[in-house]
């Protein structure tokens, strides 16, 4: 489940509470404006500046609103000018599940007789590395300046991380762009390996992508680039630092069988979903005539 699996429905208000201030005057008590997500919880958004004083009994009063509603679990998302916000709701018993550049979003598991069952958030980072082969079996590699392979001498594929809301296709194009000014088209998928505690203790999932070069002038990135070539392949598999690992070791004889016609990878098709977005599937057309 997803804390964007919403149904844009505004909760029922049920009645509101009223609670005396000086002087014995009522006030009434709004219930919090929410959405309701597939799975029977609710998320509020936070959207309006509002002082602590206001806003916690109106959530107390709503969270036990929703409790008589059966609701489950509850999101909080806190834009960044409400982050006043954050201490005393974190009193009330949320916890913090993600953030981004401009809010932060907190959860609450609200029955009490039932295991918490609201999604941990992402759980990986996505990366590209692209192999980009000319005509002469020759793979565009640089050598970087900074990072895990400074001073290494290796001469790596470009890789890079996929954006938000970014293809692994798209990803791989802009990165050989960025590194050395190569415009290159996005044949396959030649082959993805999954790895754990990779960033922040999050997992990540990397995809070699077989690109074709459309443009042959290098120009290296000078901020991440110390050097960059067409090196032939066979000298781009034979290196040292491929021989030693493993994970490099099968990943240069997998670009090798594509350049020499004995592997085939998966090909993007643009199809629809479920729920009518545009997404691609990756899949080995030699051996599907879908």
């Amino acid at each position: 489940m997803s804390s964007s699996s919403v149904k844009s429905v505004v909760v029922p208000t049920m009645a509101n509470e009223d609670r005396h201030v000086d002087g014995g005057v009522k006030e009434e008590i709004k219930l919090l404006n929410a959405t309701e997500d597939w799975f029977g919880g609710v998320t509020v958004v936070a959207s309006e500046h509002t002082q602590v004083a206001d806003f916690m009994p109106r959530l107390r009063h709503s969270i036990s609103k929703w409790k008589e509603q059966g609701r489950r679990g509850l999101w909080m998302k806190l834009p960044i000018n409400q982050s006043h916000l954050v201490d005393p709701v974190v009193k009330e018993g949320f916890r913090f599940h993600h953030a981004e550049s401009d809010y932060v979003m907190l959860v609450r598991w609200l029955p009490e007789d039932e295991p918490d069952t609201l999604p941990v958030n992402a759980s990986h980072r996505v990366g590209i590395g692209a192999l980009v082969l000319n005509e002469n079996k020759e793979v565009l590699v640089v050598m970087e300046k900074n990072g895990g392979f400074k001073g290494t001498g290796y001469w790596k594929m470009p890789t890079g991380v996929v954006d938000e809301g970014e293809d692994i296709y798209a990803a791989a194009v802009r990165e050989v762009k960025e590194e050395t000014g190569i415009d290159a088209e996005f044949v396959e998928i030649l082959a993805f390996r999954q790895s754990h505690k990779s960033f922040f203790s999050k997992s990540d999932l990397f995809f070699v992508c077989m690109m074709r070069p459309l443009s042959s002038n290098i120009t290296a990135q000078e901020s991440e680039i110390a050097a960059s070539k067409w090196m032939p392949i066979d000298e781009y598999v034979e290196q040292p630092y491929n021989k030693k690992h493993g994970q490099f070791r099968y990943v240069a004889e997998i670009c090798k069988a594509r350049a020499e016609g004995t592997y085939i990878g998966f090909s993007a098709l643009p199809v629809s979903s479920a729920s009518g977005k545009d997404v691609y599937l990756y899949y080995n057309k030699q051996d599907c005539s879908g």
